[in-house]
């Protein structure tokens, strides 16, 4: 696992810089240090052990409150070792990244102060959170898996 994260790192370090920001950069390695390892570099998950794939569903989870709360809550998020600035750049990053055509038309960037408030209070029972935003949102005619 050691040699693995450490190849990503190295490939993520040597992509040209052109065309993506500073940030974007920061966010990216983040995610690959942080998340790639159960997430996989392009956000597929592993749907077989219950990581969910992210691509083209992210953005639906930003389109209710519940939803937006639970990706600061989940313990990757709230437990990682990002500080809330970092963790505020990655999450505004992914759902860019993963899921832009599904952003609400209205989608507000996280802002650090509502990371740090939504991290302060994680979630007792992450599948039933989940649960809950996957009921509402398909309440609304959106299905996620």
């Amino acid at each position: 696992m050691k040699a693995a994260r450490l190849a990503l790192l190295t490939a993520t370090l040597l992509l040209p810089a052109t065309g993506m920001a500073d940030g974007d950069r920061s966010a990216r390695l983040q995610y690959i240090l942080h998340c790639a390892g159960c997430h996989q570099s392009d956000g597929h998950g592993a749907t077989h052990s219950g990581v969910p794939d992210m691509r083209g569903q992210l953005g639906h989870f930003v389109k209710i409150p519940e939803g937006r709360a639970f990706l600061v809550k989940v313990p990757g998020s709230s437990n990682s070792a990002l500080n809330n600035a970092e963790l505020t750049r990655l999450l505004n990053w992914m759902l860019q990244s993963f899921a832009p055509a599904n952003l609400p038309a209205d989608f507000v960037p996280y802002t650090e102060s509502e990371v740090t408030a939504l991290r302060s209070a994680p979630l007792d029972d992450v599948a039933a959170a989940r649960a809950t935003v996957v009921t509402r949102l398909a309440e609304r005619g959106i299905p996620i898996q």
